[in-house]
């Protein structure tokens, strides 16, 4: 499917660093934006940047952990642009530190907004794109889904989930015209790494070298455009690493201990000076990828 002038796009977690940096370069192909983020400071000064461009741009402040704005994000989306050809699922939130000491609210908040959300969102624009037989849902997971690091749980299975789902959705819906795409970022210089080398007091390790969200937009780009099942985005190649923890399952922890991504993430689990633990008020969700 070709990214073209007068599609839609649906975009959650769009006011974070990566979302911005999707949003600006979808609107350079002259799509119309629906633009999703909670709790949203920076989303309409964002879609007036781009209407300024002459994008039709629609600010959409919803939290994705209520079904409820779910179903509304779409409905008003297809009332203002009457399609959507495209949906990212983009919005993502992550919780570290010992699994049993996470709060249960904390746990059931990644699974809503990083997996649950993304997979009612595709299911709620599944049927029109079927009618039109043109679509495509790209999901944004990370590298984490892959490896399990330590102190992750919650999110590692979040974005485990959204592989799984992205294959079974290529499987169902193949020849249909509809198709869909998951990336596989590590590090991404913003969003969420960015708060995670606050509270650990470093930089990732120097193997984990993060990579720039344009690179991961561009990921994106291709994914579509080529129709690819999956694209790993890292600075260095991990696609062997992959395959032996795949042939090697007993060895991840092994790998992850002597990469430094466990220590890293352990740093990361306890609050630093000027960092708040999370609280349910306090729930982002404007950006995605460690």
């Amino acid at each position: 499917m070709q990214i073209e002038a007068g599609q839609t796009v649906l975009l959650t977690g769009a006011s974070g660093g990566l979302g911005s940096v999707m949003a600006r370069a979808l609107a350079q192909r002259g799509v119309r934006l629906a633009l999703v983020a909670h709790p949203g400071a920076q989303l309409e000064p964002l879609a007036a940047e781009l209407r300024q461009q002459g994008v039709e741009a629609l600010a959409l402040i919803a939290d994705l952990r209520q079904n409820q704005e779910r179903v509304r994000v779409v409905e008003v989306t297809q009332q203002a642009f009457g399609t959507i050809d495209l949906l990212i699922n983009n919005a993502g939130v992550e919780h570290n530190g010992p699994y049993h000491e996470l709060p249960e609210a904390a746990i059931e908040e990644v699974l809503s907004v990083n997996l649950v959300a993304a997979m009612l969102l595709t299911r709620l624009v599944m049927p029109r794109m079927l009618d039109q037989r043109r679509g495509h849902v790209v999901n944004i997971s990370s590298l984490a889904g892959m490896v399990g690091p330590a102190f992750q749980e919650p999110y590692a299975a979040s974005k485990a989930g959204l592989i799984a789902f992205t294959q079974s959705l290529r499987a169902t819906y193949n020849g249909s015209g509809v198709s869909a795409s998951v990336i596989v970022p590590g590090f991404v210089e913003t969003g969420i790494y960015s708060r995670l080398k606050v509270q650990a007091g470093r930089p990732a390790p120097p193997l984990l070298r993060p990579v720039s969200p344009e690179r991961v937009v561009r990921a994106v780009f291709q994914a579509i455009e080529r129709d690819l099942a999956q694209v790993i985005v890292t600075f260095y190649p991990v696609r062997p690493l992959l395959f032996w923890l795949l042939c090697a399952p007993g060895w991840a922890v092994r790998l992850t201990n002597a990469l430094g991504v466990n220590n890293f993430f352990r740093a990361a689990s306890t609050p630093g000076p000027g960092i708040s633990e999370w609280s349910p008020v306090a729930g982002k969700h404007e950006s995605t990828s460690s």
